[in-house]
């Protein structure tokens, strides 16, 4: 294992000294902003977000058209359900006028064979 190397002041001023030579090529390397190549890479890169803009706002309208057809889809089910509720109470409620008006036609004709029995009864006597 080798040992600890103590940097000295021209070793540190050497490292740094390098370390700009280093960023200021990293810079220099970059391409001009002028540069009709980075130009068409632009252009290519604002037409594929405006395409990606267009196709979000596309998919946005179809979920809102799509919630609004369910929202009406609901809207008529409730409305069939309401109807087929209000039908079910009418039918029910003439089902028990029916009965009503069977039990109370039962009790007259029950009454009338009652009188027919007690007039017969003292007509005998």
């Amino acid at each position: 294992m080798s040992g600890f190397k103590e940097q000295n002041f021209t070793d540190r001023l050497a490292l740094a000294s390098n370390a700009r030579r280093a960023a200021l090529d990293k810079f220099r390397a970059q391409p001009d902003p002028n540069d009709p190549a980075l130009a068409a890479r632009r252009a290519e890169r604002a037409k594929a977000a405006a395409e990606r803009e267009r196709r979000q706002a596309e998919r946005r309208i179809a979920r809102e058209a799509e919630a609004a057809r369910q929202a009406e889809e609901l809207k008529l089910q409730a409305a069939a359900a309401a109807e087929a509720a209000r039908l079910a109470a009418a039918e029910q409620q003439a089902a028990s006028i029916r009965e009503a008006e069977a039990a109370a036609a039962k009790l007259i004709a029950d009454k009338a064979a009652r009188d027919a029995r007690y007039a017969a009864r003292k007509k005998r006597r």
